[in-house]
């Protein structure tokens, strides 16, 4: 009998506590550093506050990786509750968190196994391959096995936002000041996708963001098969909540998913992408 399995991710999934508590997913918070304040990346600093600091004083706050230690100490009483891990993380393209995991991984092989996933995605891009991760898991498929299987599917992660402003980004040092004003004079919306685990710019709107939410969602589920039984919306924060429930009809009506769950994400992904950022994100059939 193999061992039971844990699947565990770190807070750049943005799976809510609900989501967490019903597949059984386990989470290690990046850090948020606002000011001389620091804080773990698990809801006690919010999105709210992040963009109030920002608009009073200009300033965004600094996000850091998980460190090794941090990881050890995450994963070793795991290991000594009997679970075998198969641990998640950002994009390895974005963050070092993933080598961080590694590194704890490599240092803890003694005391159990720890298969690390790159999940070559972002936010609930990667939070898809975990809620795919427990589904294995409750089939009993062993942890080796299912990180392979996640392995083989990280490109199929439909993973991409369209943003109302590039301002976020350009302070973040994410893009030029010139590409930042650029868009905003012209009124541009730019859609980020990711692409062999890097964010790139795949198309730009103009409009207004509610008629750019529904184009942007209907040209992403066009003509795409889909895996049925999750997608989900996932945005920044100062999106209407009657706008989520329409985009979410829209979602329901294009294509036919089991589940649409609605998150926001936390503070490291909006930190970089600024308010009103929004997201269609599902899993495509490997064959497509």
């Amino acid at each position: 009998m193999p061992r039971p399995v844990c699947i565990t991710y770190d807070s750049t999934c943005d799976l809510t506590p609900q989501l967490l508590e019903r597949f059984q997913i386990r989470t290690i918070p990046l850090t948020i550093q606002s000011g001389e304040r620091v804080f773990p990346d698990d809801g006690q600093y919010t999105s709210a506050e992040l963009y109030a600091e920002y608009r009073r004083n200009g300033t965004l706050p600094k996000t850091a990786a998980v460190s090794p230690e941090d990881f050890k100490a995450f994963f070793a009483p795991i290991l000594a509750e009997g679970y075998d891990i198969v641990h998640i993380d950002i994009s390895s393209e974005l963050s070092c968190t993933c080598q961080n995991a590694v590194l704890a991984a490599q240092e803890l092989a003694e005391r159990g196994q720890i298969h690390v996933v790159d999940s070559r995605q972002l936010s609930t891009g990667g939070g898809l391959l975990a809620l795919r991760g427990a589904k294995l898991r409750d089939g009993g498929m062993a942890a080796a096995d299912i990180a392979a299987e996640l392995r083989r599917l990280t490109p199929h992660s439909d993973t991409s936002f369209v943003l109302d402003t590039l301002e976020y980004m350009w302070k973040g040092g994410r893009c030029s000041g010139v590409a930042a004003l650029g868009a905003n004079m012209l009124k541009l919306k730019p859609c980020l996708e990711m692409r062999e685990g890097k964010l790139v710019v795949c198309k730009k709107y103009r409009g207004s963001m509610d008629k750019v939410y529904r184009q942007y969602i209907a040209e992403r589920l066009a003509g795409k098969a889909v895996v049925a039984d999750h997608a989900f919306i996932t945005h920044s924060g100062e999106v209407p909540e009657e706008t989520l429930s329409q985009l979410t009809a829209l979602v329901r009506e294009l294509a036919p998913f089991e589940e649409v769950f609605v998150t926001q994400a936390g503070c490291t992904v909006s930190s970089h992408c600024g308010p009103g950022t929004l997201g269609v994100l599902f899993l495509r059939p490997p064959e497509q």
